[in-house]
């Protein structure tokens, strides 16, 4: 039955007045053409180490602007939801998700070249290998002057691993970043997202700055390696996952019909890139190149997430391109200590068949390190989550830390004066 009230009684009792409307939460969507990304990110590292694409290390660029883009719009999202961040659920599926994979082939890296690497590998193994289970390798190997671009030459199986080091650390400090910044604008009734994008891109600026005065002309592994000077790549991702940036490039999509033009025009002018640069006479790299790649590279990702069906993205999206992306980090741990045990000598191959063996080796790897580690650890079990996850955590990081000390440390080489004369 409808009640009608009397006209005076509507008058007594005005209706309030509306509620402002809260923004809508974002959406938690997976796009395929991400992953595509992802692959081609992993294939021009890959043919940049067999010596096939001298600009396939941008690949990496690649990659960091992903992870800043993704990681930034997963905490920006908990944020709208909760007003904070849970910091120990954050790093506890950062763990989940990168280490056992990386403690895999740690352990299985290091008992080869025991078993097969000459003594000198062994020794930087041995060396390295704590540096890199504390995710601090990039500078362990800036302090011995191990030169980046120098890798073929004297080889170190876990030299690739600087670039996770750099993901890491930034994992470890942007989520705290943030945290502090949704408790600031919380108290102060200001907006998060928009003083998260201006932190991003000042931080980068100061990282550009950094980059353009320490690199040494002569080898720029410093600026190239070093978490300071490599911050852009990652936070011009997290600028393109934050709400300002995202509305922007939503209207200008909506409004003009450009978007599927404009994200070819930067894909084209990357694969350029990677064809045509090289990592040490492209000198103009370092004095903004790199972050001219990294800002095309971010745009890119955020064109793809709110263009999702122009020819790139759906391109992107196809089905090999993407599984190669969704095996990627098991495929970047993996790739380079294999290129460096099958060597061509090993395998009596050269040129692209050995790039073909090593690629298929690296990729049969990652493929069965995906389907057999990571994705069981990561949603399946339950004893990795929670105080169990965390004593088994510490049980494994103390046991891969012992392996560093009971392999046996080859002695060092001895030279016959006497042969010197």
């Amino acid at each position: 039955m409808t009640t009608t009230l009397p006209k005076h009684a509507a008058r007594e009792h005005p209706a309030s007045p509306p509620t402002p409307t809260p923004p809508p939460p974002r959406a938690k969507r997976h796009l395929p053409a991400l992953d595509g990304l992802r692959g081609v990110a992993i294939l021009g590292v890959l043919l940049f180490h067999t010596g096939h694409l001298s600009g396939g290390f941008l690949g990496v660029d690649l990659f960091f602007a992903l992870s800043g883009y993704l990681i930034t719009d997963l905490l920006l999202r908990e944020i709208d939801a909760t007003g904070s961040v849970s910091l120990v659920a954050f790093w506890g599926r950062r763990v989940r998700r990168l280490v056992p994979a990386l403690v895999v082939m740690l352990a299985l890296v290091a008992g080869a070249v025991w078993r097969f690497g000459t003594p000198d590998l062994l020794r930087s193994t041995l060396s390295d290998g704590p540096w890199t289970q504390a995710d601090l390798v990039n500078w362990h190997l800036l302090a011995e002057s191990a030169s980046y671009w120098d890798q073929h030459d004297a080889p170190r199986v876990f030299e690739h691993l600087w670039s996770i080091a750099v993901e890491e650390q930034f994992y470890l400090v942007w989520p705290a970043l943030l945290l502090g910044l949704a408790w600031w604008a919380r108290r102060g009734g200001r907006r998060v997202e928009r003083w998260a994008a201006a932190g991003a891109l000042l931080i980068s600026a100061v990282s550009l700055v950094l980059m353009i005065a320490l690199v040494d002309p002569h080898d720029p592994t410093r600026v190239y390696t070093g978490t300071d000077t490599r911050a852009f790549s990652l936070l011009l991702g997290a600028v393109i996952a934050t709400g300002p940036v995202r509305d922007a490039l939503a209207r200008a999509v909506g409004r003009y019909p450009y978007g599927g033009a404009l994200a070819a025009v930067l894909a084209s002018a990357i694969a350029v890139a990677w064809l045509l640069v090289s990592g040490t006479d492209s000198r103009w790299l370092y004095t903004g190149g790199l972050f001219a790649h990294s800002a095309a590279a971010a745009l890119l990702i955020g064109l793809r997430v709110q263009a999702p069906h122009s020819v790139v993205a759906t391109t992107l999206a196809r089905l090999p391109l993407r599984w190669v992306g969704q095996i990627s980090y098991s495929l970047y741990l993996w790739h380079w200590p294999v290129f460096v045990l099958l060597t061509p000598q090993r395998l009596h191959l050269t040129g692209w068949p050995w790039a073909a063996a090593v690629c298929a080796v690296s990729i049969a790897v990652a493929a069965a390190s995906k389907y057999l580690v990571e994705d069981p650890i990561r949603f399946r079990a339950g004893w990795a989550r929670g105080r169990a996850g965390l004593a088994v955590f510490l049980a494994v990081m103390a046991g891969l830390a012992a392996l560093w000390w009971l392999l046996p440390v080859p002695g060092a080489p001895t030279i016959d004066i006497t042969k010197l004369s």
